[in-house]
């Protein structure tokens, strides 16, 4: 946030326009992410409420692809994000939402409907909140992002390794931890979106910029699905 000030002071009359183009990077970045929650909920919903589809897709083992597929795209869009245009960087995000809401379209089949929509309306108040926080405080919580990482990192091995215990005890204590990480998460990443727009706002990079919104947006989005996932774990009705 020191860096946001200094460069507002260099930069005098810009910083207006500074402003408004980091407010038109925040709504290019939070409205892909919307778009990307829609296309996961549509995905899902058509899924997980036929019962045929249910059975072809996690009583075969098929089930093992469409559970991993995410995490594998997630790795590749990293390794490729550099190479990619800003309108790949955004087509890759969208196919990458609709392969997620077939990997959690099991929901459906699991939870009431009642109970998946009240976590959903849980989990987005939390998350406007934390995201706003993270946009608007003056503390600087970039410290928080390797302990923060190195967490997602444990629960991923702890989430792997509880698929062949299937212990009840593991899957609360990763799901009550998994709340507190991606809460923390939310509040950093936006924080980080903001500031890195701020740090390029000079060199008006449109390429950058374009790829930039895609890469917070799936951040914020992996933020809001694991939230989401673990507090409908915690509290959502079993059918």
């Amino acid at each position: 946030m020191a860096e946001y000030q200094t460069i507002r002071a260099k930069t005098g009359a810009r910083s207006v326009e500074i402003d408004q183009g980091l407010k038109a990077h925040m709504n290019k970045v939070y409205g892909t992410m919307s778009v990307g929650l829609l296309l996961t909920a549509g995905v899902s919903w058509a899924v997980g409420t036929n019962d045929a589809m249910v059975a072809a897709v996690f009583g075969t083992p098929l089930r093992w692809l469409v559970m991993f597929a995410p995490l594998i795209m997630v790795f590749a869009f990293g390794a490729l994000i550099n190479k990619m245009s800003a309108a790949g960087a955004q087509l890759f995000f969208y196919a990458f939402s609709a392969l997620m809401g077939l990997s959690i379209s099991y929901i459906f089949a699991a939870y009431t409907s009642l109970s998946i929509a009240q976590v959903f309306l849980v989990t987005s108040i939390s998350f406007a909140g934390l995201s706003l926080w993270g946009y608007t405080t003056k503390k600087d919580i970039s410290a928080w992002g390797s302990f923060l990482i190195m967490g997602v990192i444990g629960l991923i091995v702890a989430s792997i390794v509880n698929i062949f215990l299937g212990s009840p005890a593991i899957m609360f204590a990763i799901s009550v931890i998994g709340v507190l990480i991606f809460a923390g998460l939310t509040a950093y990443d936006t924080q980080r979106i903001k500031t890195d727009y701020i740090a390029h706002a000079q060199a008006m990079d449109q390429e950058w910029l374009g790829k930039s919104a895609i890469m917070g947006a799936l951040s914020l989005y992996l933020n809001f699905i694991n939230m989401f996932m673990m507090l409908l774990s915690l509290f959502g009705n079993r059918e």
